[in-house]
């Protein structure tokens, strides 16, 4: 087999280690590489995948062009990691709606800037509020929508766990809070009676108005902070929005277990569990393929072959 059909072999193998399955991207990508490699090419090009993705010809469906070369994008981008001279088609081309937004994965120091400017808005209940928002996002990788209905019966003190009631697909989990967490919410709870002494609801976090927060206000919100500590799209479909803190909670979880050698695989209906998903195959999509985690997967890879050979 080509080093290229190698390579999607690997990409195919590792993002069914965390639960996709891949049945259709596995034939289209079959399809792509011997089509690579029957022009001659030895890299991954934005014409040869365009080209690639449109042998179907002009009566096919443009959805199904767009899955084509969606297909090559994502294997392009892992390959991007290993090989840099490998071209992503851009979202603009043949454009499909399915094929997902790249998350804006933040960094720590990212994170404490918009927590940092979060605390000097005005008045001091809304500072109080969104710092404490941001920091419990970043520490559970809890849907916003969630975070909003949270209720103040909603967190167990004595025990540290968060319930959530009646989320995505009606479902309702408990999320176990670390001792720091719990200790910023017990702050904010402080603040927040000593400041709004009469709220209207019974919702955790509070709006300026006493009552609870309204999606929208919250979503244009952080929209300003991330503008204000000057975060940048890193392309088109990556740019930083509230729900890609979902996505870096699970990519860090991720990588801490590849880093400390945890069975991936195993512990990974754990992770879908606490984000509050259906199966592990659904949380794939809040593990991007960043150079790192791909890496770490390539080298837990490359041992499990060294012990079978």
């Amino acid at each position: 087999m080509s080093a290229l059909g190698d390579a999607v072999d690997d990409y195919i193998m590792v993002r069914r280690t965390l639960g996709s399955k891949l049945d259709s991207e596995a034939r289209l990508l079959a399809s792509f590489v011997a089509y690579v490699e029957a022009v001659g090419a030895k890299t991954v090009t934005t014409e040869l995948a365009v080209a690639w993705a449109k042998l179907p010809g002009p009566d096919a469906h443009p959805s199904y062009l767009g899955r084509r070369l969606c297909a090559v994008r994502g294997f392009a981008r892992h390959l991007q990691a290993f090989d840099p001279a490998t071209e992503v088609p851009s979202a603009q081309l043949l454009p499909m709606q399915s094929c997902r937004a790249v998350p804006y994965l933040y960094s720590e120091d990212e994170i404490l800037a918009l927590m940092e400017a979060a605390s000097r808005l005005t008045p001091a209940l809304r500072a109080a509020t969104y710092e404490t928002l941001i920091g419990l996002l970043w520490a559970t990788g809890m849907r916003i929508g969630e975070v909003v209905r949270l209720n103040q019966a909603d967190v167990d003190w004595e025990e540290g766990i968060l319930t959530v009631w009646h989320s995505k697909f009606d479902k309702s989990r408990e999320l176990p809070l670390h001792p720091s967490t719990l200790q910023a919410l017990t702050e904010y709870a402080s603040v927040r009676d000593e400041l709004c002494p009469r709220a209207k609801e019974a919702s955790f976090f509070m709006s300026t108005a006493r009552r609870r927060m309204v999606l929208v206000t919250v979503q244009s919100t952080f929209t300003r902070l991330v503008r204000q500590v000057g975060l940048k799209p890193r392309s088109e479909r990556c740019r930083p929005r509230v729900h890609d803190l979902r996505h870096t909670f699970a990519c860090r979880v991720l990588l801490g277990w590849y880093q400390a050698g945890v069975d991936v695989e195993a512990h990974l209906p754990q992770l879908s569990t606490y984000l509050g998903h259906v199966d592990p195959s659904s949380t794939f999509w809040y593990l991007t393929a960043t150079p790192e985690l791909m890496a770490l997967a390539a080298q837990r890879r490359d041992r499990a072959r060294s012990f079978g050979s």
